[in-house]
């Protein structure tokens, strides 16, 4: 049976593998991507400590907060993507620079 250290790891790997995508990619749906990646490895740790302390609720309505504000950063993140590429016709990050005409 896996134990508290388990999840915790799986959790950290997650976290770093969303870091790392989040810091090298230039594509913004991938950035996008990964930092759901990150949002998902903090509730696995969230919904872990929750599991395995005597507070069992707290860390599951955490992941249920932190499921919402995904959804909503992702609904407005595509919606600002989508903006970005109709006005500069590219969503790489090198191609576009909000500051020039």
């Amino acid at each position: 049976m896996p134990n508290l250290n388990h999840f915790l790891t799986l959790s950290a790997i997650l976290f770093t593998i969303g870091l790392f995508g989040a810091l090298t990619k230039r594509n913004l749906i991938v950035i996008l991507m990964s930092v759901e990646i990150m949002l998902n490895g903090i509730n696995i740790a969230l919904v872990a400590f929750a599991n395995y302390t005597i507070v069992a609720i707290s860390g599951h309505v955490f992941a249920l907060f932190v499921i919402t504000v995904a959804a909503a950063e992702v609904a407005i993140g595509l919606a600002l993507i989508i903006a970005v590429f109709r006005t500069r016709d590219t969503i790489d990050l090198r191609n576009i620079n909000l500051l020039k005409w």
